[in-house]
């Protein structure tokens, strides 16, 4: 973990940044959901379909294709300015979008858009997932769905 890039109304951490390494090998996911509760909430989403109702739009909306596309070029170049130049992976992770996707029309899994999304990237599939989600938060900063550490 490189920083929390956003906490709750708790103070807990919901979102960090993680360096594009790790264990010597490059590492596209930049932005990891860790709040218990969200990465519940998402899980829920997912499991009712979601990411082929999302990957459907995306193939027959070009306009949403494009802000998609827009978003993961966005997190390629946030990775880029953690590395420096000449560095052997900035070419391998040039390449991939969130979490390394290759293809933009596709999805890994939306817990990866919302952390994005949440870090301040304009991605059109975190907002969604942002909008579907009713209780952002645990109520009176009491996780109920994991332990956090402030």
């Amino acid at each position: 973990m490189k920083e929390v890039v956003f906490r709750c109304p708790f103070g807990y951490p919901v979102v960090v940044e993680s360096f594009p390494i790790k264990d010597g090998k490059p590492f596209p996911t930049l932005y990891w959901l860790t709040c218990p509760h969200l990465r519940k909430e998402v899980s829920r989403i997912e499991s009712e379909g979601f990411i082929r109702k999302i990957e459907e739009r995306i193939s027959r909306d070009r306009n949403f294709y494009e802000k998609m596309k827009r978003a993961h070029i966005e997190i390629i170049k946030r990775r880029e300015k953690l590395l420096p130049i000449g560095h052997p992976f900035r070419e391998v992770l040039k390449r991939v979008g969130t979490g390394g996707i290759k293809d933009f029309s596709k999805l890994k899994c939306l817990h990866l858009h919302l952390a994005d999304y949440l870090a301040g990237v304009e991605n059109p599939v975190g907002k969604m997932i942002w909008d579907l989600i009713e209780n952002k938060f645990c109520e009176n900063g009491i996780c109920k769905t994991g332990e956090a550490e402030k």
